[in-house]
């Protein structure tokens, strides 16, 4: 795991609690930095929002792992298309899931992207 990325510790009530601190709301974590995020449904979910992750140097995340709230849900076509131009993997499960596999692949060190929608 990289020395700072926070790990999820507990999800629910509307938030996360990340490494001990409490985040009220949906987060985006990017270069092991939490900033509040605002989308709250999977319809919701547009390119800007995961303009910080698509617009970063090459090389910089290689995954993102997108939780799309209490229930999977395919992101847009535009969303998954502008992900594979970019030549970064792109992973969406419902939030619980998704912050297993994010605590799991930033344990191994991988360079990676977390979008959480709050259930």
């Amino acid at each position: 795991m990289s020395r700072s990325a926070p790990q999820v510790d507990a999800y629910g009530g509307g938030g996360f609690r990340l490494s001990g601190e409490w985040h009220g709301g949906s987060v985006l974590i990017f270069e092991d930095v939490a900033r509040t995020w605002e989308v709250a449904t999977p319809s919701g979910l547009s390119l800007s929002d995961l303009s910080v992750v698509l617009e970063a140097p090459p090389g910089t995340c290689e995954l993102l792992v997108l939780g799309m709230g209490p229930v999977n849900s395919l992101p847009s076509r535009q969303v998954r298309e502008a992900f594979l131009r970019a030549g970064i993997g792109l992973e969406f499960l419902d939030t619980p899931a998704a912050a297993r596999l994010y605590n799991l692949l930033t344990s191994e060190g991988r360079r990676l992207a977390a979008g959480l929608i709050a259930v």
